[in-house]
């Protein structure tokens, strides 16, 4: 059967028709098709291993199953993960027994594989494994989380990227100029800064490039220079307000949390803001920014501005307070702060060190002297004897050791330890103070 029996339908969207068919027309993914790259080295032996291709939509995933089958003369089946379950597997591989009675191998493209759960994966495991199926599964979502062991283990997993603009106007020229399977008869004039609008507006997505194209088609005007024209003023219904979405729980939405998180810790307050915007414009959740800033704020800013977190609380009170348009602006003001703030770990290092120390020393007591004595018997036993007010010490301070507040028989360890930055400096400067106090309170006594 040939896989692009139907490429030159005109009746078939654009994005169809201009499906490559040779790897050479393949554009974009280099690092995969390239000379002497993994793709191009099974097309040249005619051999094909089972892969995932992990990618974005419109990166080229499918097309790469077709230009495989083909060019390995390999039978092509095709499933999704969506739709397929354990019988259809089972039906493609009664299909694919016929054809290695005939000598052919047979391709399994799985469209969405990340959506076959245990039972279809188990079934598909020991046929991939005999070599019966070679596998080419296509998916958005990390394989490394979606696919079971056994089977991401004979699979080559290959990351498929966006297309660049420079790709993706490659891609609308040559469908302007192909008169076969493309608008080439039309003869349309296109410059150079409609097809790069049209090339940002895709995001990276090949067949939303073209889909664009042909739509923005249906708008040209006569051609001084014979043919049609698209003009720039035809793209602004076209294109419209260009969302970014992306899916909610996909890998993209955590990559953008974790974009927005480091760029503050490295107080890049532009970048910060950028992948803010990237994250709502896309339909993230704003309180699911400030929620990261607020555990920013203590985990990178602590008390080098002890202002960070009271700050925080008041952009997400505000948000809630104000809505959403005027309420993200008041996220941008925090997550500005949090940036331009001085940084310290101080706070995180400190719960850690206290977590793992109480974990080592299950038997700790809290010592007599903090315990309260509500009753005649607690005060018998001591509960409360030789504690110090603190107001009515010198300085404020129960200076010496013998009032230290550390549980009796516990080695002692100092969890915080602060740096020199922002206001964590003097939070230092009064520590040293203290602890100098407490060793002339302990020469004295």
């Amino acid at each position: 059967m040939d896989l692009f029996a139907t490429a030159s339908d005109a009746a078939a969207p654009l994005a169809f028709r201009m499906r490559p068919r040779r790897l050479t027309d393949y554009v974009g993914q280099q690092a995969l098709v390239g000379p002497g790259k993994p793709l191009a080295r099974m097309v040249e032996t005619g051999k094909v291993r089972s892969m995932i291709l992990w990618g974005p939509p419109g990166s080229g995933k499918t097309t790469l199953a077709d230009i495989l089958a083909e060019e390995s003369d390999s039978h092509l089946e095709r499933l999704s993960a969506v739709m397929a379950g354990v019988k259809e597997i089972r039906a493609a591989v009664e299909r694919a027994r016929a054809m290695q009675a005939q000598g052919r191998a047979t391709l399994l493209f799985l469209d969405e594989i990340h959506r076959l759960n245990k039972s279809q994966q188990d079934a598909l495991l020991p046929h991939v494994e005999s070599g019966l199926l070679t596998l080419i599964g296509a998916t958005t979502e990390n394989p490394s989380f979606e696919v079971n062991s056994a089977l991401l283990s004979r699979a080559r997993v290959h990351v498929l990227k966006p297309l660049g603009e420079t790709e993706l106007v490659e891609v609308l020229r040559r469908a302007l100029a192909d008169g076969e399977r493309g608008l080439g008869e039309r003869q349309i004039h296109v410059d150079d800064e409609v097809l790069g609008l049209l090339a940002r507006a895709a995001a990276g997505d090949a067949r939303r490039a073209l889909g664009l194209l042909e739509t923005a088609c249906d708008f040209t005007e006569a051609s001084a220079e014979g043919g049609e024209a698209l003009r720039r003023k035809a793209l602004d219904d076209v294109l419209g307000h260009q969302a970014s979405a992306f899916d909610k729980q996909g890998d993209h939405y955590y990559d953008l949390l974790s974009a927005i998180h480091k760029s503050v810790r490295s107080s890049r307050p532009d970048a910060a803001l950028l992948y803010i915007a990237r994250f709502v414009q896309g339909g993230g959740d704003p309180l699911d920014i400030v929620r990261r800033l607020a555990a920013i704020a203590s985990e990178d800013v602590g008390n080098a501005d002890p202002r960070a977190l009271p700050l925080t609380m008041s952009a997400w009170d505000a948000y809630l307070r104000l809505g959403d348009y005027e309420g993200q602006r008041a996220i941008a003001h925090a997550a500005i702060h949090l940036a331009v703030a001085p940084k310290s770990n101080a706070i995180d290092q400190a719960w850690k060190r206290a977590k793992q120390f109480v974990a080592a020393q299950p038997s700790l007591e809290v010592p007599t002297y903090l315990r309260n004595a509500p009753t005649k018997l607690m005060e018998s036993l001591g509960h409360g004897d030789g504690y110090r007010y603190a107001h009515n010490e010198p300085n404020g301070y129960p200076a010496g050791s013998a009032h230290d507040c550390w549980p009796d028989d516990t080695p002692r360890e100092r969890f915080y330890r602060p740096t020199g930055y922002g206001q964590e400096k003097r939070y230092g400067e009064l520590m040293a103070w203290r602890d100098n106090l407490d060793a002339e309170a302990n020469d004295g006594a």
